[in-house]
């Protein structure tokens, strides 16, 4: 009413009113009165904008790739921004009076593309397409160190390289490329990994045959040791045979000599004996018989004397003609048998 109106903006818009040429106030999140008539405002939004970018470029072996990243900027300086481009309000300060805040993005966005113009212009295909994040980091510094971006009072956030894609045709030229590569290498893995087999399975051989050898090697030194204990032990046996039989020699030896001496021996002995018979015989052939019987009978027993007395009578049988025998005698005679 009478062009008095309100107006409130938001804390991430900086707010600038003019009037008659000169800044009344300004400030981010302001809200007031004012006169539509006599007054402008500009609205410089200054929060931080994310910008999506998508463009075509050409690396230095002249191959076409598609570039996909977003640039992250913010306002850092209002007043520059007001100054170089039109943020001004319709009086009634519902929208912008002109379409100038729509190109602030597409400026940045321009900035960008030349700078990964220039670094895609020194890099083949197969470099470009590894350097998202080298890319990235370059770009960073070049609008950093922008003199555009500078007057414009921005500043930069961050930026990103989402994907670096070649077109359709190149991508499948390297896919196949990369797929001969893997399945060349496939190839000279599995010829690898079947020599390796090969190399482990003829060790293995090699060292059956060398524990082979080395228990037939051990098997013949046992019999060795065997053959030459038990040629040991036949001539320690024959050793000791002989040395039996030489001590059974000896003793035979020895036997027969003690056998001839004790032949000998009783030869001489029987020599004496008969020598001394023949002495006794002389000597006792001139005796007596009853002289002989009498010395005989001296220190024999009453029941031998008895025997001999009896001898006597059956002698002289023929001149006895009868002769009594008391029971008393036979019965000691026979208890003394007995």
């Amino acid at each position: 009413m009478f062009g008095i109106r309100f107006i409130k903006v938001e804390p991430t818009k900086y707010l600038i009113q003019y009037r008659k040429g000169e800044v009344v106030r300004e400030g981010a999140g302001l809200s007031f009165f004012y006169y539509a008539p006599t007054t402008t405002l500009v609205v410089v939004p200054v929060g931080s904008v994310d910008v999506p970018f998508i463009f075509t470029e050409v690396t230095a072996d002249f191959q076409e790739i598609t570039i996909q990243g977003q640039v992250a900027f913010r306002v850092a300086d209002a007043k520059k921004t007001a100054q170089m481009l039109d943020f001004s309000m319709n009086p009634q300060g519902t929208r912008y009076s002109s379409d100038d805040p729509t190109k602030l993005s597409q400026r940045v966005v321009n900035v960008v593309k030349v700078l990964t113009q220039r670094d895609l212009r020194a890099l083949p295909l197969r470099d470009a397409l590894k350097a998202a994040s080298e890319m990235a980091a370059r770009i960073s510094k070049g609008l950093t160190e922008s003199t555009d971006l500078a007057a414009l009072g921005i500043e930069l956030l961050g930026v990103s390289i989402l994907a670096i894609k070649p077109t359709p045709e190149t991508a499948r030229a390297l896919e196949a490329e990369t797929r001969e590569k893997i399945l060349r290498e496939s190839d000279e893995a599995i010829y690898a990994r079947r020599n390796a087999a090969v190399e482990q399975e003829r060790s293995i051989k090699e060292n059956e045959l060398s524990t082979e050898i080395a228990v037939e090697v051990k098997k013949r030194q046992i019999r060795e040791t065997q053959m030459e204990a038990e040629k040991a032990v036949q001539e320690k046996q024959h050793e000791l045979q002989a040395s039996e039989l030489t001590a059974q020699i000896e003793q035979e030896k020895k036997r027969e000599e003690l056998v001839a001496l004790a032949t000998e021996n009783s030869k001489k002995e029987s020599a004496a004996k008969a020598y001394s018979m023949e002495a006794v015989m002389k000597s006792l052939a001139s005796v007596d018989s009853r002289t002989l019987q009498a010395l005989a009978s001296v220190g024999m027993q009453p029941d031998q004397l008895v025997a001999l007395a009896f001898q006597g009578l059956a002698e002289r049988a023929d001149k006895i003609g009868e002769l009594n025998i008391s029971p008393e005698l036979l019965r000691e005679l026979m208890a003394k048998r007995k």
